[in-house]
């Protein structure tokens, strides 16, 4: 349809005013020359003040189409053959239905006559247009078909080029090779989705690609014929990577650095070999999201104020414990930020360096080359340091080292892989390490969770019965009167309920109470027990207090924590006192 007779229609039914056609025409040269163009219909709706939803659901009444909510139409597959994949993506339209030998396709632009065009010709039967917005098309699209199909589209009309790619080194120049789009696609929708891991994962009938959002996995629709590139799609990775792609029978380890939307991504690429080919995980690293600043990690005011004033010491360890993933990095690196200044030197020595601090020099672990923890931070205390970060304290040589660096003077940050902050002092005598160096140089453990936050857009308060939460152990004074909150699921947290992760904490210091239960070689639950009778306040107990202001929910909280019955009678005064006597 001419744009005359598009301005016609919609000025004679109130859309849209010659002068929108105008400034629409005037907006569009400009923008069409820094290649990007806003369509017609986008700009008068956003003139009217009006979505894009409501504009069209006007517009279809005026063409007497029918407006499809697409999140609740089910599309059968019979429908969608019917139409190829690469018209599909290329003119943003979808085929929901075919009865009586028509076929019924949604688009979101009824003007566009190269696309009305396009899936008349595809269809090879009479088609009945409908209208919806382009961005439910887009996401219905990568649901129904995957992510990246299309491109396998490509690669499945060439086989010769599909060998090649197998059998040859690809390199950056080669842009325009279905693989390498295909690689950036999941890439880029990972990033678009807040993902911090992609898993490739070979089965005997699929090649399976997971993300990891929010600390929880979610399958990515994929193609079905997406097994059938496997090996293109593994070689592509590890080109990227710097990887060797001979080497298929061992593990690898790479790095991927890219810059997306003007931020710059580090990927962390592994791969293993397993029985239906090689198992690839990809972790994506924002250098721009790291920086929280202590305020923003979400401590208690009084928990806050105790960690400054341990991070300002000017000697001893600060351990930070928890599984991978659970958040110790950010915590660590809102420490050193906290106290960095021209006035003391900071050294790290890392496996890898995941962010760069400005203003303090970080060493990255290569155990290849014999640079191991160990060795860096012998080094490192020849360097006339005053704080020291160890990314992790694995072994014994590690930690005797850690240990006299903090009692000759040094205040050392590490991390530690245990479930509580108790635990770490019997994991460092475990290790091999003397009690009373154990008690006499750690200054506090800090053990953390990350806990997924409710979505903002879709919160809405929660009924639970007393019973179940006296069951779970939430505090029985505050059953009667707490609010609970949970998240309905919209399309900002993609129907889960969830956007965005928070940590719950267990901060555990050293005292003359726990200091002869270290030297005793007492087990961590007497540990635990004695610390929480001097107002510790646990992982749950955290997470209570944040499920009470409404930020997370009950079933997250108990999804990271583990229970503390086991706990509960040694709190109690009379068993406290036998055991601390006895020791």
């Amino acid at each position: 349809m001419a744009i005359a007779s598009i301005k016609t229609l919609l000025a004679k039914n109130n859309l849209a005013s010659p002068q929108q056609f105008e400034d629409w025409n005037k907006a569009w040269r400009l923008a069409a020359d820094g290649g990007s163009a806003e369509s017609l219909l986008a700009f008068i709706a956003r003139e009217r003040g009006a979505s894009e939803e409501v504009f069209l659901q006007e517009l279809a009444k005026i063409l007497g189409w029918s407006y499809i909510d697409l999140p609740k139409t089910e599309v059968p597959a019979e429908a969608r053959k019917k139409i190829s994949t690469k018209v599909a993506f290329q003119y943003s339209v979808l085929p929901i239905k075919f009865e009586n030998g028509q076929l019924q396709v949604v688009v979101s632009n009824p003007f566009d006559a190269a696309m009305l065009g396009a899936v008349q010709f595809d269809a090879r039967a009479p088609v009945q247009f409908a209208l919806t917005t382009k961005t439910e098309i887009e996401k219905a699209l990568k649901k129904f078909y995957g992510v990246g199909a299309e491109t396998l589209d490509e690669m499945s009309k060439d086989d010769d080029t599909l060998d090649l790619l197998e059998d040859k080194e690809i390199t950056e120049g080669d842009q325009e090779a279905s693989v390498i789009k295909f690689v950036n696609q999941v890439i880029w929708e990972a990033f678009k989705d807040r993902a911090t891991d992609i898993h490739f994962e070979p089965a005997e009938d699929e090649l399976r690609i997971r993300y990891r959002i929010d600390g929880i996995l979610h399958q990515t629709p994929m193609p079905p014929q997406l097994k059938r590139f496997q090996a293109s799609l593994i070689s592509r990775i590890k080109v990227m990577s710097g990887m060797n792609i001979a080497e298929k029978r061992l593990p690898q380890d790479g790095r991927i650095n890219v810059r997306i939307k003007g931020e710059e991504i580090d990927i962390r690429v592994s791969t293993v070999p397993t029985v239906y080919g090689e198992s690839v995980s990809l972790r994506l690293l924002t250098r721009g999201k790291i920086f929280l600043s202590l305020e923003k990690l979400g401590f208690a005011a009084e928990e806050e104020n105790r960690i400054r004033d341990i991070i300002i010491k000017p000697h001893g360890i600060f351990l930070v414990t928890g599984p991978t993933g659970s958040g110790k990095s950010t915590s660590l690196y809102a420490f050193l930020s906290t106290i960095n200044s021209v006035t003391k030197r900071i050294i790290t020595i890392e496996e890898p360096v995941e962010y760069e601090l400005k203003g303090i020099n970080q060493i990255a672990v290569r155990a290849d080359i014999g640079l191991t923890f160990a060795m860096g931070l012998r080094h490192i205390l020849r360097q006339d340091p005053n704080v020291i970060m160890v990314g992790e304290i694995r072994d014994l040589e590690t930690a005797e080292i850690a240990i006299r660096a903090a009692l000759t003077g040094h205040l050392v940050f590490s991390t530690l892989h245990t479930n509580d902050a108790p635990s770490a002092f019997t994991r460092l005598i475990d290790m091999g390490i003397e009690p009373f160096l154990v008690a006499s140089s750690v200054e506090a453990v800090l053990a953390q969770r990350l806990v997924r936050t409710i979505c903002p857009k879709c919160k809405t308060e929660q009924v639970l019965q007393p019973e179940y939460l006296k069951k779970i152990g939430f505090p029985e004074a505050e059953v009667a009167t707490a609010k609970f909150y949970k998240g309905a699921g919209c399309e900002e947290c993609r129907q889960l309920g969830y956007q965005g992760r928070q940590g719950i904490y267990e901060l555990l210091f050293m005292d003359e109470d726990i200091r002869p239960l270290i030297l005793s070689r007492s087990a961590s639950t007497m540990i635990a027990a004695r610390a929480m009778q001097n107002g510790m306040k646990t992982l749950r107990h955290d997470g209570w207090k944040k499920v009470r202001a409404g930020r997370t929910t009950l079933e997250e909280v108990l999804r990271v924590t583990q229970t503390e019955e086991h706990l509960r009678s040694l709190v109690d005064d009379s068993k406290t006192e036998t055991w601390v006597k006895g020791s």
